[in-house]
């Protein structure tokens, strides 16, 4: 009774790997631990389950006879109940086994007791000798515990059972964490196709020899036909020779890592023409080759005019209908990395330099650090443009993001920034246009990766009508800024498909560096052209309508800040919140936290009094602007720090920032939060 045939850590490795291979089946995951921990303490073990309804599941109980695993079962089990005993409670507080074991041999008499007991028969339950119950903590939650039995009068469980009772709750934990965090997944999956089910543009994935594997509704109804009848079908029998070429050409492309983008033309099932557009991307298995295409069809024909627009389409209108989409994927995704980067941070503050686990957790920040990098790119691309415009003083932008650039570039690049005080402002939204001149920086260094220099310049020009070749073009007064690198070049082919989104001669790069800043530029009203031969660097020109009024003055933020104690956090995703809390507790704050506006707004009216506010922007029933504002009703002074997975730029009117405020984009690491709470409050009371 509670020896192992060999050592332990041989037989906790074993069930770790056993809950591993049953990760997606929740109840082998409890029974393969009950298992476990009866076959290595003896006689029986259960696990009891909180369930997504706050009540406890059915027990799950094993024992070493067979016969009696139902007694005990109804004995313990608590299904239907709430955790609101004092089992629980000190369970879930202390997250530490409780020990049971009875008097000069007495069964236990201080088990849980079911709702449901009163219904046994007591001269048939069967007698619990000694006990332990070990908490079972899922993402920092309290989810139920671990509870083994002995039936032998007289038993009792050892120190050492005890901590081997807490290991297998603990890699019970773990293995429940992991299967919550696949259902999420599973869910994320499932979310996601019905997202591609609906969208506008027809989806077609296609085999190396261009047959279709899969087909959206959308596609169907532009070529003619049910989605189910086009699987197996060759795209080429929709297309006419100059087609069927092209077609050939671009899955080539693909194959070579490359993708395409593209105006044709489609022959329907009835014989009538549609005129397309088609961005094909390659797709690549498991092991990393090539095995197909994923093709977006964008019906056209109703947009091309009587001048033969039909071999271009705007790429921003193209995607505009996805902005709300690529938006609230950004937003989870920046979600995820703020837990991801704040733990990461964490470890890296709290690891010495040089071991790898420093190291793995500064990999970890940089990786973030890409990934908000790009999720900000898909925002600007795929959002409607003018949110928050201001008038932007150029010089006051190059001054600002010469930092931007010197840390984009490298210390092997030179900048040489050239300007005069009086070049005109221009009106637009300042984010995105920072972005668009780092995303210019960015494609140089990747130009010049043995050195090189980047000019940066910005004139004042008066541009007569027509003077620029391309339609839509400025004129007037304008800003002309010229980006000029000694890098590799373009050839003239890659120079007239740069501005494609999603094109790119770098098969690791997602493509949309260019597209983004050209679509910032033309939401500006401005123009962007290139120039470029191989191994002659390339100079890309901005041509921006200057504004015609002067930026009005900044508003000073508060100049003897109070230091502050106590902080309300409010986060509608409770492990943000929770992360939150941990970056910023150990400053020394007061912490409070709410998942749930209408909550704040309850203890604020109730007594509560906050120095400080920290909240995220986009939550249900109530938003953070909204929040903010309920509880100046009764602290009027009250900092508000506001978070959210969108840019400034992205939330337009749904935030207004005054001189008492200030808005921290996600993802976000524990230096740059409290960076933050300095900057709008002052200094926090305790230790850093």
């Amino acid at each position: 009774m509670g020896v192992m045939a060999y050592p332990l850590r041989y037989a906790l490795a074993d069930l770790a790997l056993a809950l591993s291979r049953a990760a997606e089946d929740a109840a082998q995951v409890r029974a393969t631990a009950a298992r476990a921990a009866a076959d290595m303490l003896g006689d029986g073990a259960g696990v009891q389950l909180l369930g997504d309804d706050g009540y406890y599941e059915e027990i799950t109980y094993l024992h070493a006879d067979d016969e009696l695993a139902l007694p005990y079962a109804r004995l313990l089990d608590r299904g239907g109940d709430l955790p609101e005993d004092p089992f629980s409670t000190s369970l879930a507080a202390s997250r530490r086994p409780v020990v049971l074991a009875g008097e000069e041999g007495a069964p236990v008499d201080q088990l849980p007791a079911p709702h449901h007991s009163a219904y046994l028969d007591p001269a048939h339950l069967p007698e619990v000798h000694a006990a332990v119950l070990s908490p079972i903590i899922v993402d920092n939650t309290y989810a139920g515990y671990l509870i083994m039995t002995r039936n032998t009068p007289g038993a009792f469980y050892s120190p050492a059972e005890v901590e081997l009772a807490r290991d297998i709750a603990g890699e019970l934990s773990l293995a429940l964490s992991s299967a919550r965090a696949q259902e999420r997944l599973r869910a994320s999956e499932e979310r996601y196709r019905r997202v591609l089910e609906t969208i506008p543009e027809g989806v077609l994935q296609l085999d190396t020899e261009g047959r279709a594997t899969y087909a959206n509704e959308p596609i169907g109804v532009v070529l003619g036909l049910p989605r189910r009848q086009l699987v197996g079908i060759s795209l080429r029998g929709f297309l006419d020779n100059h087609g069927q070429a092209e077609l050939t050409r671009r899955l080539a492309e693909c194959k070579a890592g490359r993708s395409t983008v593209g105006a044709t033309r489609l022959l329907r099932a009835d014989g009538s023409h549609r005129n397309v557009r088609m961005s094909m991307m390659p797709l690549e298995d498991e092991n990393g080759r090539y095995n197909g295409v994923l093709c977006m069809v964008t019906d056209t024909t109703d947009h091309i005019d009587a001048k033969g627009l039909k071999r271009q389409l705007d790429h921003l209108r193209r995607l505009d209908s996805m902005g709300q989409l690529i938006g609230g994927i950004s937003h989870d995704f920046n979600n995820l990395m703020t837990v991801v980067a704040g733990s990461a941070d964490m470890i890296a503050t709290t690891t010495a330099e040089g071991t790898p686990q420093h190291q793995m957790a500064k990999d970890i920040l940089d990786a973030v650090a890409t990934g908000r990098t790009l999720t900000h790119q898909l925002l600007a691309f795929g959002r409607s443009e003018g949110n928050r415009p201001e008038v932007i003083p150029i010089p006051d932008l190059l001054t600002d993001v010469q930092s931007l650039f010197s840390r984009t570039l490298g210390e092997r690049i030179g900048l040489d920034l050239a300007f005069s005080p009086d070049v005109w402002p221009v009106r637009g939204e300042r984010g995105p246009l920072e972005q668009a001149l780092v995303n210019l920086a960015a494609n140089a260094r990747d130009a010049m990766l043995h050195g090189g220099m980047l000019r940066v310049a910005a004139s004042n020009e008066v541009v007569e009508p027509g003077q620029l070749a391309a339609e839509n073009a400025p004129a007037g007064k304008i800003v002309h800024m010229v980006i000029q690198d000694t890098g590799v070049g373009m050839s003239e082919e890659t120079r007239r498909r740069a501005l494609e989104p999603f094109f790119s001669t770098r098969p690791t790069a997602a493509g949309l560096g260019l597209a983004t800043t050209a679509g910032i530029v033309q939401g500006l009203g401005g123009h962007i052209e290139l120039e470029s031969q191989p191994r002659m660097g390339t100079t890309v020109h901005l041509y921006l309508p200057a504004a015609e009024e002067r930026p009005a003055p900044s508003v000073d933020r508060q100049t003897t800040p109070a230091v502050i104690g106590r902080v309300l956090i409010v986060e509608d995703q409770p492990e943000v919140a929770q992360l939150v809390q941990r970056l910023i507790e150990p400053a020394g704050y007061e912490i409070t936290v709410a998942t749930d506006a209408l909550t704040a707004v309850t203890q604020v009216a109730a007594g509560a009094h906050p120095d400080l506010l920290i909240t995220d922007v986009v939550m249900p029933t109530m938003t953070g602007p909204e929040l903010a504002s309920a509880l100046r009703t009764h602290h009027p002074d009250l900092p508000v720090l506001y978070m959210s997975g969108y840019t400034a730029a992205s939330l337009g009117p749904q935030l207004t920032l005054d001189a008492n405020s200030m808005l921290v984009e996600k993802p976000f690491t524990r230096s740059t939060l409290l960076g933050a709470i300095r900057s709008l409050c002052g200094p926090q009371p305790g230790r850093q």
